[in-house]
Order: C-alpha cells, then structure tokens, then sequence
C-alpha cells in the first residue's frame, strides 16, 4: 500500500478505526489489538489492551492475543492488565473494515447457544472471518509453529466447525492491494 493500511481514512475513521467499531458495534467491549510498533504509537483509542507484534505474521499476532486473554503479564503493555477469563477468542482481521455488525453478532451468538469450539462465517461455502475459537483449542494454536498456518490449523479441525452463513461476501475481503482499498472504500 506504500503506507500502513490499518491507518488509512475509511469514512470519518481510519480502515482499523471501522473494524473496531464495528466490534464494539456488536458488543464486544474486550478487545485485544495485536498490532506493531508503529501502529501502536498512532493508536489514540486508550480503553484497547495493545500487545505488540513486530513479527507481523498471523500465526504470531494470534498467539501474543491468546497469551493476553490468558493473561501473561509479559504480552501486555504496561498499565494494561489481562483478565484470563474469556471463553473464547474472535479472531478479527485489522484490514476488513467492511465486515458487518452482523456478521460478528451472528458468529458470537452461534458460539453462545452451541459452545461449539470453532465458529466460522460463510459465503456461498467459501470461510472467512471473524471466526471463533474456543478456549478448549487455545493451547493447540499457541504450541503451532511456522511454517504452519492458521488455514492449516482449521482444515484440520474441519469436521469440528459451526460454519453459519453469513449472507454476505464482506466476511472474504480484506484489503491488500490499492486497488482493493479504491474498491470498498466507502464514497
């Protein structure tokens, strides 16, 4: 993008501005934001628990967020605490600003009537995010290393997966290209 994509204008926001609204929208108010240097500094939101990841991978910005909601004092920036009592984590990307409200409430609310261990939205039988992961499953994901992949952590748990539809093709885009951002961004 030549400049970070998690700050860039969406609206009267920035692209992660609206992904944390719309979190918060569906109410969720514990939210971990795994995120690195850089980003962090210009985050002026002060009620976020930020856990720094200068690795920028997936894999590892997932499990600096679980060792967070678990509570590890040394994943957590000073004056922030972790509470170690979620049931679950929803695994939300920082560069889909077009997710929907509901979307995430119905991936949430999925997870509250079944306590399946992994919630996944779908479009015309095709996963995107945000999914959820149940804690029964925290430990799995924390002891995976490169060059393994959240893709393959979920083909293997394949059989396992709530998979709700979500209606829409928000839940498959993410932005990036600069023409991906031209695309969804909002007029």
């Amino acid at each position: 993008m030549g400049q970070p994509k998690m700050l860039m204008p969406w609206g009267e926001t920035t692209v992660l501005g609206r992904v944390i609204q719309t979190i918060r929208a569906a109410g969720i108010e514990d939210i971990v934001l795994v995120t690195n240097s850089e980003i962090a500094g210009r985050i002026t939101n002060d009620d976020l628990h930020i856990v720094l990841n200068d690795d920028g991978e997936m894999l590892t910005s997932l499990q600096c967020g679980l060792r967070a909601l678990l509570g590890s004092p040394s994943s957590i920036l000073p004056g922030q605490d972790g509470k170690g009592q979620a049931e679950a984590a929803l695994i939300c990307l920082g560069d889909q600003p077009q997710v929907r409200e509901g979307s995430v409430r119905l991936v949430c609310e999925a997870f509250q009537e079944t306590k399946s261990n992994l919630v996944v939205p779908s479009y015309h039988m095709r996963r995107g995010h945000p999914w959820l992961a149940a804690r029964a499953l925290w430990d799995e994901i924390l002891s995976m290393r490169e060059p393994a992949t959240m893709r393959d952590f979920l083909n293997r748990h394949n059989a396992e997966i709530l998979y709700v539809e979500s209606g829409t093709p928000a839940i498959l885009q993410d932005l990036d290209t600069p023409d991906d951002y031209l695309k969804h961004k909002p007029r």
